[in-house]
Order: structure tokens, then C-alpha cells, then sequence
């Protein structure tokens, strides 16, 4: 009897080992969850303290040639609502645009509008962008450049909008519009877009659905086909398109959502907007076969279009965007495109021109 006592007795102990175990493994599970949460949530107030900070940058950077302004507007709603009984279901999407003004135009003539949506698959329009904005500014092009849904700095809830190669499209050809509607001195027959990487997408896709609403568009070092950027990207970039909350489904999954989303599978809707496009061999974000296919696409589909590909020029992916005398020498390029179409008040013809224009002051540009 004493035998059985004992063994009853370990028993127990046993089992209410196991079970303590298995609640502390428990609470383990979920203190983990939790910090991940807590993480997930630092981040994005950071990234918004970190927005907060760039934008007085802004004011710094180009505030002598450049009226600064951050409106907000809507977009379409949401395309994968998951609850439709909710509170706002269907209601358009919230987001804000920067706008630049050059400070010597006048209000009683028109200018032509450059909309210009920022790059990454999650980020913002940053002052990287500021010697650009310079530039155009001694053009006199008044700016537009939307945060779209999915943009940083905003937030988690506006963060999991992501919709790329989707409605954000529709976000940015808003923030053109918002313009046209709001700013009497804005030139309706006189609107270009232009973007590099993913505002290289966003600007080939709003060519391809909206043609009559831009008449010129530069595409430097486009995103191009995602398919082809699932290979060869790593797993966790992978996911961020795959998530919940974005596309949900892998390429694997889901290919012709995929294909979709990328110029490269729809260039037979380009119609007339004049169109030009710049890559580099040596790109280590958009690896050049994305727009090698592109190029290809529009050819077979016997489309006008101006391209280069430049061999292996310094900077990569931002070959174009840096301030080493080539990436200057290729936006001077760039401007001249855009001149032919757009017609701006003072033109940046020549780099002297454009380093004055983005170094010195725009007034000395003639």
C-alpha cells in the first residue's frame, strides 16, 4: 500500500510538473507575442518621429526656393476589406502629398506640374529627393509627391494598406488631380510623371491607365516585372508582398495577380504618352533583366518609347540620383526630355545650368 502511495505521489508531482511546464511555455508563447507587437508598434512611431524630423528638413533644404506644404487628400478605398459590416467600410482612403511651389511664379499664369511618386516597397518621400526638387524648382514646375497607402512614417494602420502596383496607382493620379482642382496656376495640358524604382512602376502603371491625364513620363530604373524579382530576391522580401494584409498569396499562389502589378506583363496599354526609360547594368536593387524585359515588351508590342541602358556607371540603383557628375550629366538628360513636352519657363539645357539650379541659387538659371 505504502509502494502505491509513493507512486501516486510521483505521479502527481510529474503531472503537475508537465502541466506548469506547459503553462509556463505558454506564457512564454505569449510574452513573446506581445514584445513582438511592442516592437512592431516602436517601430512605427519611430519611423513617424523620423518623418517628423524630415519634414522640418525639408523646409531646410528648399525652403529659399520652394513654398513647402503637406495636404491631404483620398483615395480609393481599400481593396481587401476584410470586414464589410465595420464602421467606415468602403470609406476612401486618407493620405498626404507634398507640394512645391517655386516662390517666384506668378500666380496668373500657368506652370507645368511634375507628380512624382517616391520609391520602396515601404518609405516616403524623403529630403534624398531635395536636390531634385531644387532642380525642378528652377525650372518653375510646381511638384507633387504623394505618400500613398503603405507609405512609413504614418503609422501601422496606414502602413498595412499596402497596395503595390494596385490602388496606390490610383493614390498618386489623386494627388494630380487634388492639384489641378486646388491650384488655379496649375497647367492641366501640361502635367509630367516621373519616378525611379518603385515610382518607376507607379508612373509606367499610371501611363498605361490613365493616358490622357499625362502627357510625358521618365521611368528610371523601374520595377518591372515581379515575378521575375521573386526569384531572385530573398525570403523576406518575399513575404512583404505575400502578408496578410498586401497581396496574401505568394507568386507561386497566385501568378497572374503578380502579373498584374507589373509594366513589364502590360505594356500593350500604352497609348501615346511619350515615355522614357533609364537602367544600369550594375543596378543591385532592380536587376536589369526586370527592365530588359520591359524594353522588350514594349518592342514586341511595337510601342514608342526612348530607353537606355547604361554599363555599369557608379551608384547602381541610384546611378542617376547621386551628385557625381554623371548622375548630374544624365538628369540634365532627363530635363530635356521632359522640356520638349512639358515646355517649362526656365529649362536646364546644359550641367553648369543644373549645378546652378540645385547648388548655387535657381535664380542664375536662364
Amino acid at each position: 500500500m505504502r509502494k502505491i502511495n509513493i507512486f501516486i505521489l510521483i505521479a502527481t508531482i510529474l503531472l503537475g510538473t508537465t502541466i506548469l511546464n506547459a503553462q509556463e511555455s505558454e506564457s512564454n508563447d505569449k510574452m513573446i507575442e506581445r514584445m513582438d507587437r511592442q516592437i512592431g508598434n516602436l517601430r512605427h512611431t519611430l519611423g513617424q518621429l523620423e518623418k517628423g524630423i524630415d519634414d522640418i528638413l525639408w523646409h531646410q533644404k528648399v525652403g529659399d526656393v520652394a513654398h513647402v506644404d503637406k495636404v491631404t487628400m483620398t483615395g480609393p478605398p481599400v481593396w481587401n476589406e476584410k470586414n464589410p459590416t465595420s464602421q467606415g467600410y468602403q470609406n476612401p482612403v486618407i493620405f498626404s502629398s507634398y507640394v512645391f511651389i517655386p516662390k517666384d511664379i506668378d500666380p496668373n499664369k500657368k506652370y507645368p506640374l511634375i507628380v512624382f511618386p517616391h520609391g520602396g516597397v515601404h518609405s516616403n518621400f524623403g529630403t534624398f529627393y531635395s536636390h531634385i526638387i531644387r532642380e525642378l524648382m528652377a525650372q518653375q514646375y510646381i511638384v507633387v509627391a504623394a505618400e500613398y497607402r503603405g507609405s512609413t512614417g504614418y503609422g501601422k494602420n496606414h502602413y498595412e494598406k499596402i497596395d503595390y502596383g494596385g490602388l496606390e496607382v490610383a493614390d498618386v493620379d489623386a494627388s494630380r488631380e487634388f492639384m489641378l482642382t486646388n491650384y488655379s496656376f496649375v497647367d492641366k495640358d501640361r502635367v509630367g510623371i516621373i519616378g525611379w524604382s518603385h515610382g518607376g512602376l507607379i508612373s509606367l502603371l499610371n501611363i498605361f491607365d490613365n493616358p490622357d491625364n499625362y502627357k510625358v513620363a521618365y521611368a528610371g530604373v523601374p520595377v518591372s516585372d515581379l515575378i521575375a524579382r521573386m526569384g531572385y530576391k530573398t525570403q523576406g522580401y518575399r513575404d512583404l508582398y505575400s502578408a496578410d494584409y498586401h497581396i496574401g498569396k505568394n507568386a507561386y499562389e497566385n501568378v497572374e495577380e503578380y502579373k498584374k502589378r507589373s509594366p513589364a506583363y502590360n505594356t500593350h496599354k500604352l497609348k501615346k504618352t511619350p515615355l522614357l526609360i533609364h537602367t544600369n547594368t550594375n543596378d543591385n536593387d532592380v536587376n536589369v533583366l526586370e527592365v530588359e524585359h520591359l524594353i522588350a515588351s514594349l518592342k514586341a508590342n511595337d510601342k514608342k518609347f526612348e530607353y537606355k541602358i547604361y554599363q555599369d556607371v557608379p551608384g547602381g540603383h541610384i546611378f542617376n540620383r547621386i551628385d557625381t557628375k554623371k548622375a548630374r550629366e544624365v538628369r540634365v538628360d532627363v530635363y530635356k526630355f521632359l522640356d520638349k513636352y512639358l515646355n517649362p519657363p526656365r529649362k536646364i539645357k546644359t550641367l553648369d545650368d543644373l549645378n546652378k539650379a540645385g547648388y548655387i541659387g535657381y535664380k542664375s538659371v536662364n
